[in-house]
């Protein structure tokens, strides 16, 4: 029995954290296109909730110096997967939320419009951990069978959407590992 399902835009089986940093998508923009980023707040630190809190604008920027830097900031994804495997849905998949940033893909700007953002807890400069590629290959898989025009090809990099700008997933995420397992949860259905 699979964990997760898709309702109206919900991923069920996810713990729900709204964020109130997302907007409706433009009309005519269907969803076609999957965004893998990283985050950890400390950078290089994991746990603690600070991206729960960040992502729902509620994060005490006196709590480490690092965190000045993002007071005003309004920032969230659709689904950040802790390194435990957790995952947790900020905004519902059918809404615009605030993950890419400027953005290009195949000539077409803000691609927040038309765009899921998961959230991978973890840095450019480590690995991610085996649950995380698995639960992330199970929702990309479900993510397909529910929004048909996304598939591995129009799944990337927040690097290749926001190049020179952003570097996540980075050199440590193995596209090939989560690519394969994507792929045999399709078959297997």
């Amino acid at each position: 029995m699979q964990k997760y399902s898709i309702v109206e835009g919900v991923l069920r089986g996810a713990q729900q954290l709204p964020s109130p940093n997302f907007n409706l998508r433009p009309a005519q923009s269907p969803v076609e296109l999957l965004v893998i980023h990283n985050i950890s707040l400390p950078a290089g630190e994991f746990g603690g909730g600070h991206i729960q809190r960040f992502f729902q604008n509620n994060l005490d920027y006196s709590a480490h110096p690092s965190f000045s830097e993002l007071e005003g900031l309004y920032v969230s994804a659709h689904l950040l997967i802790t390194r435990e495997g957790e995952v947790i849905q900020f905004v519902n998949f059918n809404w615009r939320a605030w993950h890419a940033g400027v953005s290009n893909y195949l000539n077409r700007n803000n691609c927040n419009d038309f765009s899921i953002g998961i959230e991978l807890e973890g840095t450019d400069d480590c690995k991610y951990t085996e649950i995380q590629y698995r639960v992330l290959a199970e929702i990309s898989a479900l993510i397909q069978k529910h929004y048909p025009r996304i598939d591995a090809q129009s799944t990337v990099a927040h690097s290749e959407i926001a190049p020179g700008r952003k570097t996540d997933p980075g050199p440590y995420f193995s596209w090939r590992e989560y690519r394969q397992l994507w792929s045999e949860l399709l078959s297997d259905s």
